[in-house]
């Protein structure tokens, strides 16, 4: 039993590190459709919307596309809101029962439902008194993450993941956090705070219980302190209001519960190993996990102030060696200081070992230039990958446009910024000169350095040939930053955004407000799809995962470009 809970904790552990990501809200484009599949439109009366009924001109095509925009469920912000909720609470949950096996807390279950069981006198007490406790546990975490959202500001959290001293802090945080799992030391509060919340816990009823809640919080502290921390990272840099009470809220939740059924079915406590050392591997196996996600923030500002020393290939050298210490400390290789001595292999943990050895196996060929999709929103982009055998040049000889070194920014983006094989501009009024000179749609792509959903659709969409084809072919692309902090606007140029008051001074705050007063929206990313007026030919567009669905919504736009030009 105490391996397969050991294999079980594991499991979670992994799935705590590989973060859910919440795609932003995509406009459907099933509710269009083309009579004849054909994108060379004689006339308007090609396209026909879900009544069956044609259209008879341009006006008609664009009162029904804005219809489609401004007749959208109001929901839909919500429903994009409430899957980021929700994934940022299953984190929580997945965290809560990761500190349920923690060394500081394990040991603790026994002795609080043998406590509730001998002091209440009668089964039904014990019960109401440990679902009080269990409450009080999750009133406590929750408290915790309403402070950060009041201390910080729903603005401020939207812009933890974009600001590199934030993000510079977390890695060094993380960093703290993962080597105290690793057992270099022990993360404690004041030890006079400790005894006076202990003490109060000796009183009765409601006050007593609600302090017994408080000492968990505080004498596990040790061991939880590193996994509400990395959670209410998280959480802030997901840039969602309610972000870190939500998390806290699945947190306590997965914290609580166990304590509560144990009080409920005490004959369950038989069930549970043994403390062990096995407690200890736990905490090791966290530290692994702390240290690889600390990279990604690090990677974030890396990219953001250009330093340029942390390209793919190094970071994916750095998960490698980290993924296989990870798995030579499994098979018993590897020795930390807390550590007991390892007899024998289990099954659970054997299997766990192969999982992990085969994970830094398939990272390898991704230091010569292979996509890893399953990871490829963690990595830096691809554009900063110095050789891909893949294509069999090195990066910096991707082929261009013959006047594409002449344009806005170019020098200083492409080098890292963009897939191979697709060779965009980084400025939009440029961009839409380019349009209105070939006549073609303009593609906005609002973007960042840190954007997670970007690097997912570059690796997962964008790289698929057909819809690499349709981009270069048929539309203008324009790629703006929204979070570099090096490119700054000649002082002529700087502004008062007349939307948000700011002082516009670089050229990412410019593409930030340009997104902001033109879209509403300052979220990435953000598809917006231009005729040669720069207005819009269909709703804009977050990231969509599915490449049919996100063809369809290129393909709509085009088709609407088409009706356009054959009207005028």
């Amino acid at each position: 039993m105490k391996t397969y809970l050991f294999s079980f904790f594991l499991i979670v552990l992994f799935s705590f590190s590989n973060k859910t990501i919440a795609q932003d809200t995509l406009i459907n484009f099933d509710d269009v459709e083309f009579t004849d599949g054909n994108t060379e439109l004689v006339d308007t009366t090609d396209i026909v919307f879900s009544d069956g009924e044609p259209l008879d001109s341009a006006e008609q095509v664009s009162t029904q596309v804005d219809s489609l925009h401004t007749n959208l469920p109001a929901s839909d912000d919500a429903k994009t809101e409430d899957s980021s909720l929700w994934s940022i609470f299953i984190t929580g949950v997945l965290g809560g029962f990761a500190a349920f096996f923690m060394p500081c807390i394990f040991p603790m279950v026994p002795l609080t439902v043998s406590f509730f069981t001998k002091k209440a006198g009668s089964r039904s007490k014990a019960i109401s008194q440990a679902f009080m406790y269990g409450l009080f546990i999750i009133v406590i975490y929750v408290a915790l993450g309403m402070l950060i959202t009041i201390a910080f500001g729903p603005e401020a959290l939207n812009e933890l993941s974009t600001n590199g001293i934030f993000n510079f802090f977390f890695f060094l945080l993380l960093v703290v956090f993962a080597t105290s799992f690793l057992g270099a030391f022990e993360i404690t509060l004041p030890s006079s705070f400790v005894n006076k919340i202990d003490a109060n816990s000796d009183k009765g009823g409601l006050v007593g219980l609600f302090f017994m809640s408080a000492s968990l919080a505080v004498v596990s502290f040790s061991c939880t302190g590193p996994i509400i921390g990395t959670l209410l990272v998280e959480a802030a840099t997901r840039g969602e209001r309610l972000g870190p009470a939500i998390g806290m809220l699945g947190f306590s939740s997965a914290l609580a519960i166990p304590f509560v059924l144990f009080a409920m079915f005490p004959s369950m406590l038989k069930s549970l190993p043994k403390s062990g050392g096995w407690l200890n591997s736990v905490k090791v196996v966290l530290g692994f996990l702390e240290l690889a996600l600390a990279l990604k923030f690090l990677s974030n500002v890396d990219l953001a102030y250009n330093w340029n020393f942390l390209d793919r290939e190094v970071y994916l050298a750095l998960w490698i060696v980290i993924f296989g210490l990870l798995g030579l400390y499994l098979i018993g290789k590897i020795k930390f200081s807390h550590d007991s001595t390892l007899d024998y292999l289990s099954v659970p943990r054997t299997i766990i070992a192969i999982l992990v050895f085969t994970f830094v196996v398939y990272m390898i060929p991704g230091m010569w230039g292979a996509p890893l999709k399953a990871i490829s929103a963690f990595l830096p982009p691809v554009g900063t990958q110095d050789f891909d055998l893949t294509s069999g040049i090195t990066s910096s000889n991707t082929t261009a446009h013959a006047d594409a070194s002449s344009r806005k920014h170019y020098t200083y983006f492409h080098s890292k910024a963009t897939i191979k094989g697709m060779d965009p501009y980084y400025d939009y009024e440029e961009a839409l000169a380019a349009a209105k000179e070939q006549n073609k749609p303009l593609l906005v792509d609002f973007t960042g350095w840190n954007c997670v959903n970007c690097r997912k659709m570059e690796a997962e969409v964008w790289s698929s040939p057909k819809i690499k084809n349709l981009i270069n072919t048929e539309f203008i692309l324009v790629e703006l930053y929204v979070d570099d902090k090096v490119l700054t606007l000649p002082e002529s140029e700087h502004y008062i955004s007349p939307k948000t008051g700011k002082n516009v001074n670089t050229v990412s705050k410019r593409n930030a407000d340009l997104q902001i007063t033109r879209f509403e929206s300052n979220s990435q990313p953000l598809y917006a799809l231009l005729d040669t007026q720069g207005e819009l030919l269909v709703p804009t567009s977050g990231a969509v995962y599915d490449i049919d669905k996100y063809e369809a919504f290129l393909q709509s736009a085009l088709d609407q470009f088409k009706v356009k030009e054959s009207s005028k």
